[in-house]
């Protein structure tokens, strides 16, 4: 029994297997399966569940950052160093939050020196509640970092003092809370999906048809006669089923994010 497809190729000679091939020559240039296969990749990033990751973005500013005024995410890595793509951003962590500083001195500290000391007599109600307070005004009088993204563009836009005041300067370090596209080249069992196995097939199905319509009619040798309408129907129909299956079962919830 074959293993999991990890790997473009197989993936493509899976899809041309399940029509037929090599038994039945399948009338598609190697540059339309390629397109397809794209095509469905596309599809599947920007519809299924699986296709997204949230992932938090390291970025240390630069000089060039500064002058742009803006972030530029086709230099977004994860942590493994892998390239991000990516699809939105929710939000970014305030390089000069305040509550990156406590010191003894700190409400904070205080609190948790005072009132935390031993997790299992002390009550934790009045310290969530103060926090809860401390975070209300910290959203009052700071309030969160106006960002603006479109993924198009790939340049985060973050409405900061750029190069004044002190606010943002080279070495500080941006962290920003994204969603970014799950790359197949990298994590390889993409190509094993369900889904994208039958849609992919789906596609090239109908390319295929839509080759052969433009012979409809014509005999072959021995009394066979080219049908590419049929084919192309009966893709289309299975990709009408493929893409509603996605919506009822397979779509992500709707969240709040930035694009």
């Amino acid at each position: 029994m074959a293993g999991p497809i990890t790997t473009r190729e197989d993936f493509k000679h899976y899809c041309l297997r399940r029509l037929g091939w090599p038994t039945i020559q399948i009338n598609v240039d190697d540059e339309q399966i390629e397109d397809r296969i794209d095509d469905a990749i596309q599809y599947w990033q920007d519809y299924h569940f699986d296709g997204t990751q949230k992932v938090y973005w390291i970025k240390h500013i630069t000089q060039q950052d500064i002058d742009n005024r803006y972030l530029d995410c086709t230099e977004a890595l994860d942590t493994d160093g892998n390239p991000l793509y990516i699809l939105g951003v929710t939000r970014i962590f305030p390089i000069t939050d305040s509550q990156a500083t406590i010191n003894m001195f700190d409400l904070r500290y205080q609190l948790r020196l005072n009132e935390l000391y031993d997790f299992t007599s002390a009550s934790y109600v009045n310290y969530t509640m103060t926090m809860q307070h401390l975070r209300s005004l910290e959203m009052l009088f700071t309030g969160e970092v106006p960002i603006r993204f479109n993924r198009l563009m790939q340049r985060l836009h973050i409405d900061w003092a750029w190069g004044r005041n002190f606010e943002v300067s080279p070495g500080q370090v941006a962290v920003m809370e994204c969603y970014a596209s799950i790359n197949p080249d990298t994590f390889n069992y993409v190509w094993n999906d369900r889904w994208l196995k039958e849609y992919t097939t789906a596609l090239i199905k109908r390319t295929w048809g839509n080759n052969l319509k433009k012979f409809d009619g014509i005999q072959l040798p021995g009394g066979v006669t080219l049908n590419g309408d049929k084919i192309y129907q009966e893709a289309a129909s299975e990709i009408e089923r493929l893409e509603k299956e996605m919506e009822n079962n397979y779509g992500a919830p709707l969240e709040w994010f930035m694009n």
